[in-house]
């Protein structure tokens, strides 16, 4: 299969694209990170460039279809990009149009690659703190991904999964949102971190780190203690690697 990494794994947090090739590859799959790949345009998309998001959207084209194997994404978001946004886009543009639609078809986030198309909720993954969920828009609303990551992570060796009082809403991120309505983005920041704090667990986990880079932040300026982990390193620790890192 081929994994599209996104931007902010590449450039940010390549730990978690480390570790979602790990457990890809505990699960028997051969893992390509094709070459030349940059942003998926979903940040343009967003911010009504459209322009700009179709001539991202056809370069990502151009790199995932050089083969048709699988395309892997640790992302609601970009994958929701990828599966819905880059066909509508390009729709109308008789080479990619078609093209965009076939790679929609393939397209997988990694919880839904792991759940729905190997059959394998158990990474055999081993947890020694208490984690709490919080599923990121796009994933749940845009993909429909609301049982797949829940399977994978009660399948884990220990955990301690706690409920997130009003898990489903969201964090406040929203990419350029949180830049454009920082007020708005902070308050409902604020909501989603009194959620985590009473849930009373060590770690947050999510499938998309916007949504954790946003969090951590909130926690770090609480001064929590609170840790957050991307859904793949939680899949990927086998009870022999170290600690997750705090907030601060």
């Amino acid at each position: 299969m081929q994994l599209l990494a996104t931007c902010l794994v590449d450039h940010l947090y390549p730990r978690v694209g480390l570790a979602v090739a790990d457990v890809l590859e505990r699960a028997g799959v051969e893992v390509v990170v094709p070459q030349g790949q940059t942003c998926c345009g979903q940040p343009a998309f967003n911010a009504g460039c459209q322009d700009d998001a179709r001539v991202m959207a056809r370069h990502t084209v151009e790199v995932l279809t050089r083969t048709d194997a699988p395309v892997v994404v640790p992302s609601g978001s970009c994958a929701d990009m990828l599966v819905h946004q880059a066909p509508a886009l390009l729709a109308g543009e008789p080479h990619y149009g078609p093209r965009a639609a076939e790679l929609a078809e393939r397209t997988y986030e990694l919880t839904q690659f792991l759940v729905d198309v190997l059959g394998q909720p158990s990474c055999g993954a081993c947890a020694r703190e208490s984690m709490t969920y919080h599923p990121s828009c796009h994933g749940l609303r845009g993909l429909g991904l609301r049982d797949q990551p829940i399977a994978l992570l009660e399948a884990v060796e220990n955990i301690d999964l706690r409920p997130l009082p009003d898990a489903e809403t969201c964090c406040g991120f929203g990419g350029l949102f949180s830049v454009k309505m920082s007020a708005i983005s902070g308050a409902m920041l604020e909501r989603k971190l009194d959620a985590i704090a009473a849930s009373g667990a060590r770690t947050v986990v999510a499938t998309d780190v916007s949504c954790l880079m946003h969090i951590a932040g909130g926690l770090r300026r609480r001064g929590s203690t609170v840790g957050v982990r991307h859904l793949a390193e939680v899949l990927a620790d086998t009870g022999a690697s170290v600690e997750p890192e705090p907030t601060r």
